[in-house]
């Protein structure tokens, strides 16, 4: 075969096999007669091609014709060291490495490189063993790549078991080595772990401080996160573009939203506006803390947009209750030829779900099969259980489940369970119940709702059967709090809370605000409280709530008009919902809560939810 018979190979090959693993068998079986000269040139050809993948097709072509063998150490080295750092097909690179004759450590350390920074890292684990059992010796290069490669499996324990071996083989102390360690623990969600590498650390570089800052803000542990970004800054570490979007994950989980605003003109100084990434981060942040405005804002001024960025906003506008300007956006997105993604139409879909919008849920349901031909995944079958139960279609909900061409999962038929306490339900509360039990036995929210369920029909033998159970079976109701942010700092509130030091005062205006809304025509919703007692025992318990607490904090300590920011952790109930639209007109404020699952805006005695949430 001549070398443009060999050429037409390389360029015309099948479909799944890679053009560099046909390179890899003809060179291999080609006679292996070289000069010292032409394999001298070969790697000086290897070393100057580490940008071009077309080069190395070209140096391929000159080892073709000049009969360069793959099984010499140095042409081995090297071209497994281009493949890997241009990206290439790994399949190729372990074909060549295959042909080696004792690989020295920097090739085992470029095959395990190129396995970390690839597709598929689970090989790299693998060959970490092999090259022990060829009695290579791993050096400090070793590792770093190793923990990359078990950080992107999310296998601590693995991870556990090499931290052992480098602190048995006195790599631990290095940088680098301990840089990884703290990634991988952060990355598996073992924040325990990493901030134990960290304190030992005696030298902490950027990339230690934002591997641990970043393992708190995704790991629900968001003032941990900020406290260290305190230290940092104490210390004269220059936060990047990296610890700026760890420090937004941090305020958008705590509604922490002044806080996140003094981030925003810190990389206005520091000129990060132009990266994508951190723009995403930003939207995404001022959407969470309920300022969708400012969230418009941010998306009109960004140079470049992704389907991230415009997903992000259509999902903000959705769950702060603007369905109506989600879906135009969508629209927008279309004539810009931005094609949607998966998670795309789960804000879609969840836009028309908490917004009432029916027709146009199974409107948008039916085109991101036919027109984008993307498969419904069991979250977007769960947004269409979710716009069927809050439209209070409970049968046809149940219906729908049924129907589904996969198992319905926990989340679905909690949905479902939710909508049969709103819409008193109760026979198809129960059979949800029993679904739930087989697949979540342990979760506390479904004791709850089937409680509510109980209650409204005041079933109380029923409720109190219930709350036993919970006892039993050892578990324990998820304590609602709220939190609102004030000086720098952020407050929690518990139901009945007492431990402020003005906690005197808010009591005290919260007996105002009871007597001021009833003069407005508040009734006190008591269907829901979990026990047989007095109404005026039930007034008082729900005047308690804790989103009703931070907000008489807020009104005692912050100016007349300025807004009110609440983030609870449990659903907003329809006797705090219909308190809160009231106080929103008495007080002339505006108010935004964000629980569990959407924003509310009340403003004027109404809610942007329109009381369907």
């Amino acid at each position: 075969m001549n070398v443009s018979s060999k050429l037409s190979l390389i360029f015309h090959t099948p479909k799944n096999h890679s053009p560099l693993f046909k390179f890899s068998t003809l060179i291999s079986t080609t006679p292996q007669n070289p000069s010292p000269h032409i394999l001298t040139k070969c790697i000086a050809l290897l070393q100057n091609c580490a940008s071009s993948k077309q080069k190395l097709k070209q140096i391929h072509a000159f080892s073709i014709r000049h009969n360069v063998p793959l099984n010499n150490p140095d042409i081995g080295k090297y071209l497994i060291f281009t493949i890997v750092s241009l990206s290439a097909p790994m399949s190729y690179a372990h074909n060549v490495f295959t042909l080696l004759y004792n690989p020295n450590v920097f090739t085992w350390n470029t095959m395990i490189r190129g396995y970390a920074e690839s597709d598929n890292s689970t090989p790299a684990l693998g060959l970490y063993r092999k090259m022990l059992g060829s009695c290579v010796e791993p050096d400090t290069h070793t590792y770093p790549f190793l923990l990359k490669a078990i950080s992107k499996s999310l296998n601590v324990r693995d991870g556990e078991m090499i931290h052992s071996v480098t602190v048995r083989n006195g790599f631990e102390s290095l940088i680098f080595v301990r840089n990884s360690l703290l990634h991988i623990y952060a990355a598996c969600g073992d924040t325990e772990s990493a901030y134990k590498v960290f304190e030992l650390m005696g030298e902490r570089d950027l990339v230690a401080w934002n591997s641990v800052i970043n393992g708190f803000a995704l790991n629900g542990k968001p003032n941990e996160a900020l406290s260290l970004f305190r230290e940092m800054s104490l210390k004269g570490v220059e936060p990047d573009g990296f610890t700026v979007v760890s420090l937004f994950s941090a305020c958008a989980e705590l509604g922490a939203l002044e806080l996140g605003r003094r981030v925003h003109v810190y990389l206005l100084k520091v000129g990060l506006t132009g990266n994508l990434h951190v723009n995403n981060s930003l939207l995404d942040f001022y959407a969470k803390c309920g300022s969708i405005r400012e969230a418009q804002q941010v998306f009109s001024e960004m140079s470049e947009r992704n389907v991230v960025s415009w997903t992000s906003l259509v999902v903000g506008l959705a769950v702060n209750g603007f369905g109506e300007e989600a879906l135009g956006l969508f629209k927008e997105m279309e004539r810009q030829k931005i094609v949607p993604r998966e998670i795309t139409f789960v804000g879609v879909l969840y836009a028309c779900s908490h917004c009432g919008m029916l027709d146009e849920g199974f409107n948008y349901f039916r085109r991101m099969k036919e027109e984008y031909g993307i498969r419904p995944r069991i979250e977007h079958y769960g947004c269409m259980v979710d716009l069927l139960s809050r439209a209070g279609l409970v049968k046809r909900a149940y219906e729908y489940i049924q129907s589904m061409p996969m198992q319905p999962n926990a989340v679905i038929w909690r949905t479902l369970l939710g909508a049969c306490t709103v819409h008193g339900d109760l026979s198809l509360g129960e059979i949800a119940r029993s679904h739930l039990l087989k697949l979540e036995p342990k979760h506390s929210g479904d004791y709850v709702l089937l409680s509510n369920l109980y209650a409204s029909e005041r079933r109380w033998s029923d409720v109190q059967t219930v709350r036993r159970s919970m006892i039993e079976d050892g578990v324990w109701k998820t304590p609602g709090y709220s939190l609102v942010e004030l000086g720098n700092r952020v407050f929690e509130f518990t139901m009945g809370d007492r431990s402020h030091p003005r906690s005197q005062d808010v009591y005290a205006l919260l007996e105002k605000i009871t007597e001021l809304l009833k003069l407005e025509g508040y009734v006190p919703h008591t269907a829901n409280v979990l026990a047989d007692i007095e109404e005026e025992e039930k007034e008082q318990a729900l005047s308690y709530h804790s989103e009703k607490v931070a907000i008489a904090f807020m009104l005692l300590n912050t100016a007349p008009g300025t807004p009110i920011r609440v983030i609870k952790n449990l659903r907003v109930c329809a006797d705090c919902h219909m308190a809160i639209k009231l106080i929103s007109k008495v007080y002339a404020r505006e108010i935004i809560i964000r629980d569990r699952s959407r924003f509310h805006h009340f403003s004027g005695g109404s809610c942007s939810c329109k009381d369907y949430w």
